[in-house]
């Protein structure tokens, strides 16, 4: 004997509700209330059916409403009143694990991912997980395999860093950028940056699995083959830096002159104000770095408070705003690129880039016998004043102002030829 509910019949192993719309409504309603219940279990049916009448009831109320504002006539709907206020049951069908696709579970981690991490880190890994949905998107998780990940890092190994840039690109999947990558460049990407790529992507796996969307994670034991030893770019040299003041950048000099005499990060500079310049009586002017709504800061230990350099408060009188940004319109964005192109005029400055003026600033603290914590203090590292990082680390309130300001003084600028 077969099973029967009210207002819903079995179809293909599937129950399905139908209820058919008041004849004066079905004009703007349609005939019939129709849905998946999206199960084969009758008991499971029954309590759906009665949900789906409960939303059937709430639409046949809300329609004899509005029709009761067009004096009962549904044709004369007002257009701005056509969407009733009523959502239709959702019956998620159940899924195995493993089920869901790369593709559908990498949208869900990178939304996620743009509410946690920063615009700079969110484009690097929206940069992996992409590369990965190119080459495995319609891939079910529970059937990727080791010989899939093996084969994606010696794709990751034939990229080139500047493949992105091209406008053939911007279509192409994994297996398209690689294939390019060879007729354009004849570099790769370093074997840190494939393992930051490699990485990403795993830690996009480990989401699912912590998720529970995939047993273990298939490819924790596979590794970039090549040492990812990290490429540092060169300290400045006195004569680089006198190459970079004489040339007078008209968008950089300004941000140049912060990152000598205050080791300031580019992201810390392009988002100073007026507001974070302080003076402190006799000891001279100094910079609170804290967040703003124009940048945050890299860590906690980066909100600090820096001496400003006699050289500074001079440029500052002279050169700069009394209110609002000092530098308006500059974004890290627009100093690289800048820096960029000093080193296409100045070859003598190949091997550095702007973030070689915090590494020139560290250095000029070093060579005058600053103490190693003193150093981190003025230049936002975490303070490595002891080997447990307990006595000062926890206890110390840290170098004094006029100790930061001895510092900060002792700095100088080559001048001319070196």
């Amino acid at each position: 004997m077969s099973t029967h509910i009210r207002y819903a019949y079995l179809r293909h192993n599937t129950w399905t509700y139908r209820r058919t719309y008041p004849k004066a409504l079905q004009g703007v309603l349609g005939s019939s209330l129709k849905q998946s219940l999206k199960t084969q279990d009758a008991r499971t049916a029954r309590s759906r059916v009665e949900e789906m009448n409960r939303t059937y009831l709430r639409i046949i109320s809300e329609a004899e409403a509005q029709a009761s504002k067009g004096n009962g006539c549904p044709a004369t709907f007002p257009e701005e009143t056509a969407t009733l206020e009523v959502s239709r049951p959702h019956h998620p069908r159940l899924r195995l694990q493993g089920d869901q696709t790369v593709e559908a579970l990498g949208d869900q981690y990178l939304q996620k991912a743009s509410q946690r991490l920063r615009p700079g880190s969110f484009k690097s890994v929206r940069y992996a997980i992409e590369l990965l949905v190119s080459h495995l998107g319609k891939e079910q998780l529970g059937r990727i395999s080791v010989a899939q990940g093996r084969e994606v890092l010696e794709l990751i190994s034939r990229l080139s860093p500047n493949v992105r840039k091209y406008t053939v690109a911007e279509s192409q999947d994994l297996k398209g950028l690689v294939a390019l990558s060879g007729e354009v460049e004849a570099v790769t990407l370093t074997p840190q940056t494939q393992a930051r790529i490699w990485q990403q992507m795993c830690g996009f796996l480990d989401w699912a699995q912590t998720k529970g969307e995939v047993a273990s994670n298939p490819w924790s034991k596979l590794r970039v083959a090549e040492g990812s030893e990290v490429s540092p770019h060169n300290v400045l040299t006195d004569a680089q830096v006198v190459t970079l003041l004489t040339a007078k950048d008209r968008v950089l000099h300004g941000a140049l002159l912060f990152g000598l005499l205050t080791g300031l990060r580019s992201g810390e500079i392009a988002g100073l104000e007026a507001a974070d310049i302080v003076s402190k009586g006799n000891l001279g002017r100094f910079l609170l770095v804290r967040p703003n709504s124009h940048r945050l800061l890299k860590s906690k230990a980066a909100e600090r408070v820096v001496p400003l350099h006699p050289v500074l408060e001079n440029y500052l009188d002279a050169s700069l705003l009394k209110t609002g940004r000092l530098f308006t319109g500059l974004s890290v964005d627009r100093i690289v690129k800048a820096y960029a192109r000093l080193r296409w005029f100045y070859p003598d400055l190949r091997g550095t880039v702007f973030h070689s003026t915090r590494k020139w600033f560290i250095t000029q603290c070093e060579r005058t016998g600053v103490p190693e914590h003193f150093t981190a203090s003025l230049v936002g590292h975490q303070s490595a004043r002891s080997q447990n990082r307990l006595t000062y680390g926890l206890y110390s309130a840290g170098i004094s102002e006029e100790q930061k300001r001895s510092i900060i003084d002792q700095i100088r600028l080559p001048e001319g030829p070196v």
